[in-house]
């Protein structure tokens, strides 16, 4: 009722963006432009909030997501001219340090993992699979390179060679908005770019984030006891929040806990 009373001063309000898990363009439960779009929109727009806060808890995924959601972010804070401050849990590597690398400030737990500032591509061989079993792999093109790196038929250097150079290409976009989003506050002395990960109290002596620090108990500090934390994310459907999964979501599930399994998690 406050805010509708203007002889009463409100409590101050803190949009709250939850951003956990793989960042994909499909799949329950993914991070993607597509379905946060509406989240991050009505997180700075409804209200008057004093600032956003992110609550990253991300291994990564796709690079072009995480640069889509990040803009959207960055975008929005400069034109409604609202803070955005972000808070590790977990992890926040590869593309999960890209979404707190939009905030203005990022803050984590000590034994946060952050950083992984690389791009990896893995697959599988199988053609001795096949060649042993007896099947053949039988693929008509027209175009050179249209069946780079199928994983039925053997490796060819040029085709490495080719993927090396994307990867190359992707990691400098990665280092570019690094760069610019923690300008000034980065180690000049050593290279941060080589896909290393740090626990947070040596994050903070290389400059990939500001602080240590928990959200509740850091907005109450920043904004004093009565701020409001008004949360956005993406809501569950019916089966979902009954714990029903299919086998999509079973495959999903693998592939997100290999990739925290990665950062030791």
């Amino acid at each position: 009722m406050k805010q509708w009373l203007p002889f009463i001063k409100s409590d101050p309000v803190v949009s709250v963006i939850r951003l956990s898990g793989m960042i994909s363009t499909g799949g329950r439960g993914a991070l993607n432009d597509a379905s946060l779009a509406p989240i991050i929109e009505k997180a700075f727009t409804k209200g008057k909030p004093v600032a956003v806060a992110l609550e990253v808890n991300s291994p990564g995924g796709s690079p072009v997501q995480s640069s889509l959601i990040g803009a959207r972010i960055r975008r929005l804070a400069e034109e409604k001219e609202i803070p955005v401050i972000a808070f590790v849990e977990d992890v926040a590597a590869s593309g999960g340090y890209w979404l707190a690398a939009a905030a203005d400030e990022i803050y984590a737990d000590t034994s946060s993992v952050v950083g992984s500032i690389g791009v990896i591509s893995a697959g599988f061989g199988l053609h001795e699979l096949m060649a042993k079993n007896g099947v053949e792999r039988r693929v008509y093109t027209a175009g050179n390179s249209k069946s780079m790196l199928d994983p039925f038929r053997p490796e060819k250097p040029e085709d490495v060679a080719r993927l090396k150079e994307l990867l190359e290409d992707i990691h400098a976009n990665f280092k570019e908005h690094v760069a610019a989003r923690r300008l000034g506050k980065l180690v000049q002395d050593r290279d941060l770019f080589t896909g290393e990960i740090w626990l947070a109290r040596k994050a903070i002596e290389v400059g990939l984030i500001d602080g240590i620090g928990h959200i509740k108990p850091h907005l109450q500090e920043r904004f004093g006891k009565k701020v409001q934390l008004r949360r956005y994310g993406a809501k569950k459907g019916l089966l979902s929040r009954f714990g029903a999964q299919i086998v999509g979501d079973a495959l999903e599930g693998v592939e997100e806990r290999a990739q925290y399994a990665r950062f030791g998690l």
